[in-house]
């Protein structure tokens, strides 16, 4: 079978982690904050903070922007469902914005009209979380201007990008949201096993960033303490002084996974350079076919997480299922991304529809994720594109 994503696991990665492993420190060592200034300084972002997964940072980075109950978050239906739970874990409500049809990211379009209808209803959002689906970025800057104009925090869900460009900078530099975030789950384009980090320019955003992904913990930097105070609260000026400030949450990052992800990000251009490549090939090759292949905005230079084709169904005799079922059956590990968030029973239980977000709901009835993965051959790729012509045939 050929998956349609897969993690490149080099000599070079092994021994970083075996390196971690036969130190001192497994966890909350100096690997983690290497990590992070090494991805931080790639992306030209002031802060990087690694934590467990990208739910984990995108949950913290709501609890940083201080969204709670009566605050509404807005993201697109057209992703992983943890871009909409985040708000809910924080007591906060969700609504959705519609894709545009040839992105398959928010529609800035949508998002004007419905942030001019909030605003007349009085319910504007607190947070809106762009995704920038498959790799590519959305259109940040006239995100950003929306949110000056509405006075919305932006957290980019940038869960695939890691590598990507918009406007010649690094997606991740922070210059148009308060914070992005990064996944480094296998199928991404690096990856530490699980984790993921959060991207900010704001000092303390990061500072609170930080502590609530260890138990809300600080460990204050104090004066010596004089010698009234030895006498009178000795313990309290110790060197193991922490203070709990906030409610936290044990979202960290061990240096195992640290580890591995400072040694992906040797490799993480040429990862995407590949991609970009096969990607390329992949239009070319499919261009006689009865399907649409991914559009580039112009503004953008995707890192290609996914490789996503829809079917020209009203030139088929086959269904979308059909066709998916054959390219499994040859051994085409092709799969959907994604199933409308609005559509899922949870969802359905807070009230969202079926015909509420339509670009959404029409992408899904079509779209298929062919294999992409930074180690996939040109035979491999050849594989994939002579299996879905037999069965489009």
């Amino acid at each position: 079978m050929i998956p349609y994503g897969r993690q490149d696991i080099s000599a070079e990665d092994i021994d970083a982690v075996r390196d971690v492993l036969t130190s001192d420190w497994l966890t909350q060592g100096q690997a983690g904050p290497r990590f992070e200034q090494a991805l931080a300084t790639y992306c030209g972002s002031a802060h990087g903070i690694a934590v467990s997964n990208a739910t984990a940072a995108l949950h913290i980075a709501c609890l940083a922007l201080d969204l709670g109950p009566g605050d509404m978050l807005w993201t697109v239906p057209n992703t992983f469902v943890a871009s909409a739970n985040c708000a809910l874990y924080c007591g906060a409500s969700v609504d959705f914005v519609d894709i545009d049809p040839r992105t398959y990211n928010m529609s800035v379009a949508a998002l004007a009209e419905k942030l001019a209808q909030a605003e007349a209803a009085g319910g504007l959002p607190k947070v809106v979380v762009p995704v920038h689906f498959a790799g590519q970025s959305c259109e940040m800057v006239e995100i950003r201007a929306l949110a000056d104009r509405y006075g919305f925090h932006i957290i980019e869900d940038a869960s695939h990008a890691v590598g990507g460009d918009y406007r010649g900078r690094k997606v991740g530099d922070g210059a148009l949201s308060d914070v992005t975030v990064f996944s480094f789950h296998p199928v991404k384009i690096i990856t530490t096993g699980e984790g993921g980090m959060l991207m900010t320019n704001v000092p303390k955003l990061a500072e609170r960033l930080s502590y609530l992904r260890s138990h809300g913990i600080i460990r204050p930097m104090q004066s010596p303490p004089t010698a009234d105070e030895r006498r009178s609260n000795e313990d309290r000026h110790g060197p193991w002084m922490y203070e709990q400030i906030e409610l936290g949450l044990n979202y960290r990052m061990t240096d195992i996974q640290a580890a591995l992800g400072s040694s992906q990000l040797n490799r993480l251009d040429a990862f995407v350079e590949r991609r970009r490549e096969l990607a390329a090939r992949y239009d070319r090759l499919l261009s006689k076919l009865p399907v649409t292949c991914p559009w580039q905005h112009p503004d953008t230079n995707s890192a290609w997480h996914l490789y996503v084709i829809r079917l020209r169904r009203n030139e088929l005799k086959r269904s979308r299922r059909q066709v998916f079922e054959a390219l499994r059956a040859a051994g085409i590990g092709v799969n959907v991304h994604y199933i409308p968030v609005h559509t899922q029973p949870y969802y359905q239980r807070l009230g969202f529809k079926v015909g509420m977000f339509p670009e959404a709901e029409s992408y899904y009835q079509d779209a298929i994720t062919l294999p992409l993965f930074s180690k996939m051959t040109d035979a491999e790729q050849d594989t994939v594109v002579a299996a879905l012509t037999n069965i489009l045939a």
